[in-house]
């Protein structure tokens, strides 16, 4: 029997809010897959067909933001179902980062509504064929948490 429940990837090298994230994600109705590196993380996407990913801009050998690039590159229907998750949105690097590549930044700390929100909102758009792409506010969220 299939397993239909929308598959999430974490990739945050902070395993206590891994584990939260996963906890409350599988709670709301969610699969989930954890990754503590990049490297992780793209294998996890290579052996795993996902529906979202929520992605830490700091991770240990590979920045985030690098990360987010490489998968967009390799599966490029994944975007507009990848959010960024940084507790430094406003540092200089990551800021000028997203002006060239718009996509959903999840402050930290953050709600976990916000979360639940904005995959509900992705994976809707996802559903009814509308395009979903990385550019901001396409799908109503811009940047939530702020």
């Amino acid at each position: 029997m299939n397993d239909t429940r929308p598959l999430v990837l974490i990739a945050d090298d902070e395993p206590q809010l891994r584990e939260v994230l996963q906890r409350a994600l599988e709670r709301g109705g969610y699969r989930v897959l954890g990754a503590g590196s990049a490297e992780s993380a793209y294998e996890l996407l290579a052996a795993e067909r996902v529906d979202a990913v929520l992605l830490d801009v700091h991770l240990p050998t590979m920045s985030g933001l690098a990360l987010y690039l490489a998968i967009l590159n390799r599966w490029p229907a994944l975007a507009g179902r990848i959010a960024i998750m940084t507790g430094d949105a406003e540092a200089e690097e990551v800021r000028a980062w997203l002006e060239r590549n718009p996509c959903t930044v999840l402050r930290k700390p953050f709600n976990l509504q916000d979360i639940f929100t904005w995959l509900r909102t992705v994976l809707h758009a996802r559903d009814r064929g509308h395009p979903v792409t990385g550019n901001r506010g396409e799908v109503g969220l811009s940047s939530i948490g702020a």
